[in-house]
């Protein structure tokens, strides 16, 4: 069980479902979890952009949050299976998925252009969660799996989508793992 503490979200997935795996870092060895309550799950969709109502006083306490870590331990399992070619049992995603309710809805901007909002029933942890399922099941439906990578830091457990024009990311993060790699490879050619 991950080590839980008070950090700010990271965000160098390049993809709302591995964004939301990256929930669980690794820092001076130990494995911290960033979703420590109810409360920092709503905080992560609200930060990401993803409707949010807070709609916990109807949930019993910790519901949220068990229903979040199950969720991101599912994708983590189907992350990894698919990147080892493995078969996939969807079947819990799909539970996820069967359990959301949303409807769509024609909008007028204030210039009179119109755009289509969607909305989520959010009465159930796994409604709230919504949102993140569909997105897992469009990595899984979509994404190009040669591009989901882990970051190649011994130290780290982050995974993104590279979308760099090369296809040749290796980091998480240029400026954290990438540099820390640069710098133990020059201290290596120089001793």
């Amino acid at each position: 069980m991950p080590e839980q503490a008070n950090l700010p979200f990271v965000r160098s997935g390049d993809h709302p479902a591995l964004d939301f795996l990256n929930t669980v870092l690794k820092i001076d060895g130990r494995l911290v979890d960033l979703l420590e309550s109810d409360q920092d799950v709503l905080r992560w969709l609200s930060e990401t952009g993803m409707p949010v109502e807070n709609q916990t006083a109807k949930l019993r306490s910790s519901a949220l949050i068990q229903a979040a870590r199950s969720l991101r331990e599912t994708i983590r399992t189907l992350v990894e299976r698919r990147k080892a070619h493995k078969k996939l049992d969807l079947s819990t995603l799909n539970a996820f998925l069967a359990q959301a309710r949303s409807s769509i809805q024609l909008v007028a901007a204030k210039d009179d252009s119109l755009h289509i909002e969607r909305h989520w029933e959010n009465s159930t942890p796994e409604q709230i969660l919504a949102p993140i399922a569909e997105s897992a099941a469009e990595l899984f439906a979509t994404a190009d799996f040669n591009l989901v990578k882990p970051c190649e830091s011994p130290d780290c457990v982050l995974w993104f989508y590279d979308r760099t024009r090369s296809h040749h990311r290796r980091w998480c993060s240029m400026a954290v793992c990438g540099n820390r790699q640069k710098v133990a490879a020059f201290r290596k050619r120089r001793a």
